[in-house]
């Protein structure tokens, strides 16, 4: 009996032991072992921690308009649970549907549907956003739907609420859609500038992490982990919106009018590259980009798209000749069709017939196909015409800071292909590159890196952080070469008897251009019936400010004689409101043209540095010249104060007079050349008029002269272009292509 009882003893007792063993080592095990795993999982519990959205940075014009930036914004909740159990389903739905502009048969349904929304287990929601029509809504639309349930309070108490939160707006709606992209639903970046240069503007997320009770209020005492969000930086863009709105107002009429695919416009400054202007139609409002449902809406044809160019392509040969000394305007050729050994077909002009024996200058006013043949095939040959051809930019992307950019092609596989390209057939090339090329033949024979960023701003402190400074890619012509081309692009214009580019002319400025009217390649040949229409030039001649390019994809229209009728037109009203925009002189006179944005003060400019200073100018729409090598502005003219027109020129001294010798007064205008005179206090005798060619320094630092020829364009392009004709004046002309079965295409 005390054996069995000892037994039972000693079994008990063991099975406390192990049960307190076991005790211990679970704590061991949870003290210890698993004691990080589980401090961290407590804090969980007790600490709240919320994610803190940094401000996108706001999206500038050169002039500091606003494009893009954050606003406050509201999107509609519901909670169909509590909804529904006091059933008011559809008294939520007559109240919300007109306020959101719903109120139709579908659309009340589909509100229904998100009012009565149920998760996989058959239980009402207790939170739905209604989307897209209760998504990010403005202040005015929120409070529209208070008033529609008679306050917040009873809006909230049926189940209806108002989440605040940030969107993306865009005050100008549709205007340089494509150039800005837009943000999701999502915050997302999507094309143009927002996808761009989102790394500058989305800024970095922060956190804050507090202690908090049973009920989620933050304990007195707890601790506080603060990690700001650091907001976005601001992007200043090279797009001026003014000169944006000409363009798609301009672009929208044509469109209308003619229904092409689409259409497509680009203005930069020639000197430096900078876009000014680019738009397509059809476009969208970045706003609302869930209302377009057309891939095309979307599409950035500047960039992304190649086209045939036709006759706008002729530039390139013409600038190739004249560089090597193969154009002389007066030698003459036998116009209306080509043939060479070696081909099976024979090339035409547009007019089959053409227009006997004709000088090169005639050709080139007349487009003639046979003439560029005969300039690029003949004269170059293939391997220089190929060489300018790629020194010009093309079959290779410019680099432009915008994604999606097409490089085109140039085929040489066969003479006949060499002998189309002369004029621009069997060339894919895109509108970015073909603006690049001719503002080559603008700017003195620069080929330049186009670019839509100017400058990163700090959103708090407003300095310049980054700016873009113009990029020199090659010379690929000399300037006295280039010169020369502008003048013969000019007659094309200026000679409004038989010039193509009559319909771009602009009374009382010198305009240089070209037209193209390109077939439409479909399933390996050439439509009889759709074509694509161009335009491409820049102005004033003498001291280019703008370039641009109108292209029109398969307008509406009966014969290609009819596509200078659509583009002419819009090149010309985008050229003549933006050179007026930007106080350019008249060709003819010394007067200043209205100046649509106004007359303004001269800002105060000394002591900023350079880059201030040069950002300051910009939003007053100043172009400006650099005196010194010094990073600071110590002087300037004209003086602060002074009264001064969008588009003037002003200079900015930034080192002491007796340290700047006298500058280089080559190529300027004489009112340039007095102002410089001006501000550096020398003493300036000015023969001739026109533009500067030479000049002579005598005397010591303190009484010197400086002697300025000046020399009309005219004048010194005389050597060069001896006799040519001057531009007519009646109308008449046309360009464009014919083909047949002997025609090696269209230009």
């Amino acid at each position: 009996m005390k054996k069995k009882i000892k037994l039972r003893s000693l079994f008990f007792g063991g099975m406390i032991t192990l049960f307190f063993l076991g005790i211990i080592g679970r704590i061991y095990v949870l003290q210890v072992v698993q004691a990080d795993e589980l401090l961290g999982k407590a804090q969980e519990v007790w600490q709240q921690s919320k994610v803190l959205t940094p401000k996108r940075g706001v999206i500038y014009d050169r002039n500091g308009n606003i494009l893009a930036q954050d606003a406050p914004a509201y999107t509609v909740a519901v909670n169909p649970s509590l909804i529904n159990s006091k059933g008011l389903a559809m008294e939520v739905v007559d109240a919300l549907a007109p306020a959101l502009d719903m109120d139709t048969p579908e659309l009340r349904q589909k509100l229904l549907q998100h009012v009565t929304a149920r998760n996989q287990d058959g239980k009402f929601l207790v939170q739905r956003e209604i989307r897209n029509e209760g998504w990010k809504l403005d202040a005015s639309k929120k409070e529209t739907i208070i008033a529609r349930f008679g306050s917040e309070a009873e809006m909230n108490s049926m189940g209806v609420y108002l989440l605040e939160e940030q969107k993306r707006y865009y005050p100008a709606n549709e205007l340089a859609a494509h150039v800005l992209g837009y943000m999701d639903k999502d915050g997302n970046p999507l094309l143009g500038a927002e996808s761009q240069f989102d790394e500058w503007l989305r800024g970095e997320r922060g956190s804050i992490r507090y202690a908090k009770d049973r009920l989620g209020y933050e304990l007195p005492n707890g601790e506080l982990v603060y990690e700001p969000a650091v907001d976005g930086k601001s992007v200043q863009l090279t797009i001026d919106q003014n000169i944006q709105m000409y363009i798609e107002q301009a672009l929208q009429k044509a469109y209308e009018t003619y229904r092409p695919k689409s259409m497509t416009a680009i203005a930069v400054n020639p000197h430096t590259m900078e876009v000014l202007g680019m738009a397509n139609m059809p476009t969208f409002n970045p706003n609302t980009y869930w209302n377009f449902e057309s891939h095309a809406d979307f599409y950035n044809h500047a960039v992304m798209s190649t086209y045939e160019p036709g006759s706008t392509f002729k530039i390139v040969t013409l600038a190739a000749a004249v560089e090597e000394g193969q154009f002389d305007p007066n030698a003459t050729f036998m116009s209306g069709s080509i043939i060479y050994d070696g081909w099976n077909r024979r090339i035409h002009d547009h007019d089959r017939k053409g227009w006997g024996e004709i000088t090169f200058l005639e050709g080139l006013k007349r487009s003639s196909n046979v003439a560029f043949v005969k300039l690029g095939y003949e004269y170059l040959g293939e391997q220089k015409l190929r060489q300018y051809i790629e020194a010009f930019g093309f079959s290779q992307p410019t680099g432009i800071d915008l994604a999606g950019e097409a490089k085109g092609n140039i085929r040489f596989r066969y003479p006949i292909e060499v002998a189309n390209v002369t004029f621009g057939q069997g060339v894919a090339v895109t509108p970015i590159q073909q603006i690049a090329a001719v503002s080559a033949i603008a700017n003195g024979g620069k080929l330049m890196k186009p670019h839509l960023l100017k400058a990163v701003i700090d959103s708090e402190s407003g300095e310049v952080i980054h700016s873009v400074e113009p990029t020199v890619i090659r010379q690929v012509i000399s300037e006295q070469s280039a010169k020369e081309v502008a003048y013969y692009l000019e007659q094309v214009v200026a000679d409004r008897e038989i010039g193509t580019g009559r319909r771009a002319y602009i009374e009382g400025y010198r305009i240089a251009g070209k037209t193209g009217t390109a077939q439409v390649v479909e399933n390996g040949t050439y439509a009889n019936d759709k074509w694509v229409a161009s335009f491409i030039g820049f102005a004033p001649v003498e001291n280019p400010q703008i370039a641009l390019l109108v292209i029109a994809d398969q307008p509406q229209i009966d014969d290609y004689r009819q596509a200078g009728e659509v583009v002419g037109p819009v090149f010309r009203e985008i050229m003549e409101k933006s050179l007026h925009y930007l106080g350019v002189k008249s060709s003819k006179s010394e007067s200043v043209p209205t100046i649509l944005s106004g007359m303004a003060q001269m800002p105060d400019l000394t002591g900023k540095s350079v880059v201030g200073a040069k950002n300051e100018a910009d939003r007053f729409s100043l172009s400006y010249q650099l005196l010194g090598s010094g990073t600071t502005v110590v002087s300037q003219f004209p003086q602060p104060g002074a009264e001064v027109a969008a588009g003037q020129r002003v200079y900015l001294l930034t080192e002491k007079l007796e340290h700047i010798g006298v500058p280089d007064f080559t190529g300027m205008s004489v009112r340039d050349t007095l102002d410089i005179c001006t501000l550096l206090g020398l003493n300036c005798r000015i023969s001739g008029e026109g533009y500067a060619v030479s000049q002579s320094v005598s005397g010591d630092p303190k009484s010197r002269m400086v002697r300025i020829q000046f020399q009309s364009l005219r004048e010194q392009l005389q050597t060069d272009i001896a006799n040519s004709e001057p531009p007519g004046e009646a109308d008449g002309g046309e360009d464009g292509q014919s083909r047949d079965g002997e025609t090696a295409g269209e230009g």
